[in-house]
């Protein structure tokens, strides 16, 4: 389990694999100066976060090693972040053989 820590006093945690493709997606926005709002459900409530570059952002994982990325799940967490609804965090795309 990683944590991704947003202006120097919140803290919530994500699993390594998740807070990978989030990373992916938040810095590349950030890259550009783009400001977006981040919303997901955890276990007790929705929340929602407006994410500026201005802001302080970390990212700690778990794990010593990074995650593959599933490419077509950054592409569709990328557009969510560029609509106007923002960022959602959706379920990883998966394909049943």
């Amino acid at each position: 389990m990683g944590n991704l820590y947003y202006a120097h006093q919140q803290v919530f945690g994500f699993d390594d694999r998740t807070l990978a493709h989030l990373r992916t997606v938040i810095l590349g926005k950030f890259t550009m100066q783009e400001s977006l709002v981040f919303t997901w459900n955890d276990s007790r409530q929705q929340r929602s976060l407006w994410l500026h570059p201005a802001q302080t952002i970390h990212f700690e994982f778990d794990a010593p090693v990074t995650p593959e990325l599933n490419r077509e799940w950054v592409e569709a967490l990328t557009t969510l972040a560029n609509s106007p609804a923002g960022l959602r965090l959706i379920d990883e795309p998966t394909h049943d053989k």
